[in-house]
């Protein structure tokens, strides 16, 4: 594999349609990413305090639909 600077390299030479292809892969993978992280997260609890905080202000009254 190579470096970060090789792969901006190789970015830089592709034609426009090769970057908007490469731009949508890369979308798409970072989503990919992201998602699997948030889904250990959750998991693990780490996300526990949101939905206690969420809950919290529901009871409170501080939540709308707006």
């Amino acid at each position: 594999m190579g470096s970060v600077q090789d792969i901006e390299a190789a970015v830089e030479q592709l034609a426009p349609e090769q970057r908007a292809q490469f731009r949508a892969w890369f979308e798409a993978f970072d989503a990919r990413e992201w998602d699997l992280q948030i889904e250990q997260d959750l998991g693990t609890g780490q996300l526990d305090w949101l939905a206690e905080e969420a809950h919290g202000n529901l009871a409170a009254g501080r939540c709308s639909d707006r």
